[in-house]
Formats: structure tokens, C-alpha cells, sequence
């Protein structure tokens, strides 16, 4: 086991490397001039050797090859470089941005495990009753709708029905855990309705076929009540793949809550990717790419321990 950790770990390093390339080579071909797009924005006539000076100050007129090499030591000593919008340096930004997202995507998890855990296992249990279509028509209306437009919905009744608006200026926690939550929980809630729609199907499905495996049926022939077998025999070993799920659409919040952020008025991570890209900001943008990309590979790894937490019959080798 320790041996399968030190060499997931190990492979991180080459998988961020692959990461880093990508992101360099697609921002530096993709159409679009982030030094023309900040010198004409006032509308105002530029010479174009203003142009090229601007490009030399931030290292635009090295060749691909050159620039890649800086940036690469910068990521050796940890240094995502500095915005070519603001200056700022780019952890920074991120570090601002990351501590909503993250609470957010909490949450949103949290929601989602509580809702469909349940929920997916009495549609298994009572396939084809009234339970199981009403679960069913849940998970559909949660995968239909998007969640920036249920977080709409939520907003419009909470002002029509109880003239509130949830706070619109995100309040850190650790400033007042009251003020935080009551401006989160109904992105949350948006976001955790889609998220647990999924996680349902997931649960039901799964449940489903490890309650035809032999070994379930076995348990029934000994006697043992229901809820021993569910907890015990078939919800353990079901939730292998709930668990693929959840932690794959976890790392997709990570950067994916773009609309939803923009309807809370959320300055999160999403956000900040929109206006990265719609600036050409390149070290921004690959700053935030390797976050999205570490953040999938963390959670994969961590997938992967819990595999054999669930199911003893898991080795790595």
C-alpha cells in the first residue's frame, strides 16, 4: 500500500509536467493578443512600437521555446508568475478566489451525498413502486435543469414569497459564519440538486446490481433483516462507482460553477477563469488550468484509497 502511494505520487509530477505543456502550447496558439487587447481597449490609436515594447516588458517577443524554459523554472520554485493583466502575482489571485469555490464545492457535495445516498437506495430497494418512479422523476428534473437557472428560481421565490435576498457580498467564515452560510447555502442547494441527481442515478444503479450478486442472496437465505443486509453486504460495496461519481463532479466544481457564480454574484474560481481567458491573461489562465488539473488528479488518488476502504477484496500492488 505505501509503495502504490509513493509511486501515485511520484506520477503526479510527469502528469503536471503533460498538464503544462498543453495549457503553454494552446495559449500560445490559440487566436488573440492580450498586449493589443489592453492598449487599444481606451480606443485610443497605438503605435506599433509601443506594441513591441509592451510585448518585450512581459516576455511575448521571446521565442515559444524561451518562454516555455522560463516558465517551467518558475513552476520548479513554485512561482506561477505574475498576472499579465494586473501584475499581481498569480497564486495570489488564486489563493483570494480559491477559499469561496472550495466552500462552495463543500457544501454542494455535502448536499449531494445526504440526498442521494438515501434517496438511490429506496429506489433499488423498491424498484418499480411508487418510490422508485418518484425518485426517478427527481433525477430526471435535476439532470434537465441547469443549476444557474434553479438558482434563479430560488432567488425570485425567496424574494416574492418571503421578501428576502440572500446577502450578495461573499463574508469569509472565519469573519461570520452566520453572514457566510446564509449567502452560500442556495448556490449550494442549486448546485447540489444537479450534483445529487447524478449521485442518484449512480446509487440506484449500482445498488441494483449488487443486490442480485450471490452473496446477497445468501445473506436473505440465512435470515438476516434487510437493513443489516443493505448496510453491511450490498450499500458498501454499491457505492464503488457513487464514489467515482461524486469525487469526479467534486474536482468539475472546482472550475465549472462559471454561471452559477455569476448569478450569487460569487467571486470564485469560475469566475475568475471567464475573465482570465476573455483577457488573453496567459499566465493566469495556465495558473488556473494546473489548479482545475491538480485538483482532478488529487481526487482521483484519493478515489482510488477509498476503493479499498469500501472493498477489502481491493489491492494495489
Amino acid at each position: 500500500m505505501t509503495r502504490y502511494i509513493l509511486t501515485r505520487l511520484l506520477l503526479i509530477v510527469p502528469t503536471l509536467v503533460t498538464v503544462a505543456v498543453l495549457i503553454f502550447v494552446i495559449m500560445r496558439v490559440v487566436p488573440g493578443d492580450i498586449v493589443a487587447l489592453r492598449l487599444v481597449l481606451g480606443g485610443s490609436y497605438i503605435t506599433p512600437g509601443v506594441l513591441e515594447a509592451e510585448r518585450a516588458r512581459l516576455g511575448l517577443d521571446k521565442p515559444m521555446w524561451a518562454q516555455f524554459v522560463d516558465y517551467l523554472m518558475g513552476l520548479v520554485r513554485f512561482d506561477l508568475g505574475t498576472s499579465m493583466w494586473s501584475g499581481a502575482p498569480v497564486a495570489r489571485e488564486i489563493a483570494i478566489r480559491l477559499p469561496l469555490t472550495l466552500q462552495l464545492a463543500v457544501m454542494a457535495t455535502v448536499v449531494a451525498v445526504a440526498v442521494a445516498i438515501p434517496l438511490g437506495t429506496l429506489a433499488a430497494v423498491y424498484r418499480g413502486r411508487w418510490i422508485d418512479h418518484a425518485v426517478q422523476v427527481f433525477s430526471v428534473a435535476g439532470l434537465a435543469v441547469p443549476s444557474f437557472w434553479l438558482g434563479i428560481l430560488l432567488i425570485l421565490f425567496l424574494l416574492t414569497v418571503f421578501h428576502y435576498l440572500p446577502p450578495l457580498t461573499y463574508t469569509p467564515p472565519w469573519v461570520d459564519l452566520r453572514a457566510n452560510l446564509a449567502q452560500l447555502i442556495w448556490p449550494a442547494l442549486a448546485v447540489g440538486y444537479r450534483y445529487s441527481a447524478v449521485a442518484t442515478r449512480m446509487t440506484r444503479s449500482a445498488l441494483l446490481d449488487v443486490l442480485r450478486e450471490d452473496y446477497v442472496r445468501t445473506a436473505w437465505a440465512k435470515g438476516l433483516e434487510r437493513r443489516v443486509i443493505l448496510r453491511r453486504h450490498a450499500l458498501r460495496n454499491a457505492l464503488l462507482p457513487v464514489v467515482t461519481v461524486i469525487g469526479l463532479e467534486f474536482a468539475f466544481l472546482i472550475g465549472g460553477l462559471v454561471v452559477t457564480e455569476q448569478v450569487f454574484n460569487l467571486n470564485g474560481v469560475g469566475k475568475l477563469i471567464v475573465d482570465a481567458i476573455s483577457q488573453r491573461d496567459y499566465t493566469l489562465i495556465q495558473g488556473l488550468m494546473l489548479l482545475v488539473a491538480s485538483a482532478y488528479i488529487l481526487v482521483n488518488f484519493l478515489t482510488d484509497l477509498l476503493y479499498a476502504w469500501l472493498d477489502p477484496r481491493i489491492t494495489f500492488g
